[in-house]
């Protein structure tokens, strides 16, 4: 059986057509909106000349069902369209012959009541399957986009504006906050609000002279599917600026705080609407997340300068065990770094095997004092003051077995034995006040230094981009 040359459609033909109605479909938004305004731009709206009277006797149901019966009938239009608003006339259709365009036209301004038409009847091409259709729109979509081309680049200059002054704006806006509070981190956080809200706007306008601002709400309330995929990718930044709004209002910390939360510790540099960056005793910068350090326990070691410290030493059975407590007292309540109120401390924790343990707890200023190098100080002092009262601090205890005895053999008389070494054991001395006042001068609080380091250091933000 031949099969009909003329009934094969080729596979250029296919692509073809597929391309003309997705260009069709994606232009026949923008084409619905801003049709009747091409159309008066293109002087394609023409008036009847007729005197338009205050109470037309007919109405624009009526003259819209007798204009769709005539052209209908004349069999000479696809996807024939008529509509009628207060006596203006819509025309919207194809047509093979560029005549009846014409026609219709007439027949429409001929019609009682009408006051204009509005033609936007189009002619027919000759095959859908042929290149020429295909570039045709191709043509078209390139002269309607350097028709736009100069809205776009005038809507792509506004938001550059509103982005580059958004920052001066939003400091500018946020600079009276200053006679309510002196928090620096409210400061920072609305000036970050305000500047997000202005790069907003300026949004909004480059959608508005673009022409997008229709097609952008239509998607977003027509699907909702923008909505949900932003919903999606936006999740984590909208609960960090929430998070940062509560800490704001809250106020755990300041900027310059030493606070420690998820396992990290540092002074607070700075608080943004992401994040919150804090500078290690190490000088690492770390940002930490807002709504984890929302969700989290935060400790605050500038809150409350007075800071508890503590360290274990052990004491033999044989040593007099108040003795020993009154003797660490003395050491840190003579010691200029510890505070007499709240008092220190010297309590028995463990009965070891071979000691009695010893936990001294003392306080601090810390902002004046580093707490490990007062308790370093002090571990030494209290070993000397020990040593000096013959308090023994004996090693752990060690027990060593010999199942068959321990034997002993000797290859010398005992008059040949050499007499014993005499030793003279140190005697403990106290150190001069000069080597105190040294060491005292050890004991001053790296806060300071950090916090001198977060004022220095950059921000990571700044410097070129890794992109």
């Amino acid at each position: 059986m031949r099969s009909n040359p003329k009934s094969k459609i080729s596979l250029k033909a296919i692509v073809g057509l597929a391309i003309v109605l997705l260009l069709k479909a994606s232009l026949a938004g923008a084409e619905t909106g801003s049709a009747n305004e091409a159309a008066i731009d293109a002087g394609r709206i023409h008036s009847t000349g007729q005197v338009i009277e205050a109470n037309a006797s007919a109405t624009d149901s009526q003259i819209q069902a007798r204009l769709e019966a005539i052209l209908a009938s004349s069999e000479q239009f696809n996807q024939l369209e008529v509509r009628v608003d207060n006596g203006l006339v819509f025309l919207r259709g194809f047509t093979d012959k560029r005549a009846f365009i014409e026609w219709a036209e007439g027949i429409a301004s001929n019609t009682q009541g009408v006051v204009a038409v509005v033609n936007n009847l189009e002619q027919s091409p000759g095959s859908y399957f042929s290149a020429s259709v295909f570039k045709a729109e191709l043509v078209k979509a390139w002269y309607r986009f350097l028709h736009t081309l100069p809205l776009l680049l005038a809507a792509a200059l506004t938001f550059v504006v509103f982005f580059f002054v958004s920052r001066p704006v939003s400091a500018f806006l946020v600079g009276p906050v200053r006679y309510v509070t002196d928090s620096a981190l409210i400061k920072v956080v609305l000036q970050r609000i305000v500047a997000v809200l202005i790069v907003l706007l300026g949004l909004y306008f480059f959608l508005r002279i673009a022409g997008l601002t229709q097609f952008a709400v239509a998607v977003m309330s027509g699907t909702g599917l923008l909505g949900l995929v932003v919903g999606f990718a936006f999740r984590d930044i909208a609960e960090n600026f929430i998070a940062s709004l509560l800490i704001s209002m809250q106020r755990p910390f300041r900027l310059g705080d030493v606070i420690e939360v998820s396992g990290f510790r540092g002074v607070v540099q700075k608080v943004t609407t992401r994040g919150t960056t804090l500078v290690d005793f190490d000088g690492n910068h770390i940002q930490v997340p807002n709504a984890t350090i929302y969700k989290n326990v935060i400790q605050n070691f500038s809150a409350n300068p007075n800071v508890r410290g503590n360290f274990l030493i052990g004491v033999g059975y044989d040593s007099r065990v108040r003795f020993a407590q009154e003797t660490a007292m003395a050491v840190m309540l003579e010691h200029p770094a510890v505070l007499a109120d709240p008092e220190p401390q010297v309590l028995i924790e463990e009965l070891a095997s071979s000691t009695i343990n010893l936990r001294v707890y003392f306080w601090v200023n810390a902002n004046q004092y580093s707490v490990v190098k007062v308790a370093s100080a002090l571990m030494r002092q209290v070993v000397r003051a020990f040593e000096a009262a013959d308090v023994s601090m004996p090693d752990d205890a060690r027990e060593v077995i010999f199942p068959q005895g321990v034997p002993w053999e000797s290859n010398s008389e005992a008059g040949d034995l050499p007499a014993p070494k005499e030793t003279t054991e140190p005697q403990p001395t106290t150190p001069p006040p000069e080597a105190a006042e040294r060491l005292l001068d050890d004991l001053a609080s790296d806060t300071g230094d950090i916090q001198k380091q977060a004022q220095n250091a950059r921000e990571p933000e700044e410097g070129k981009n890794i992109i």
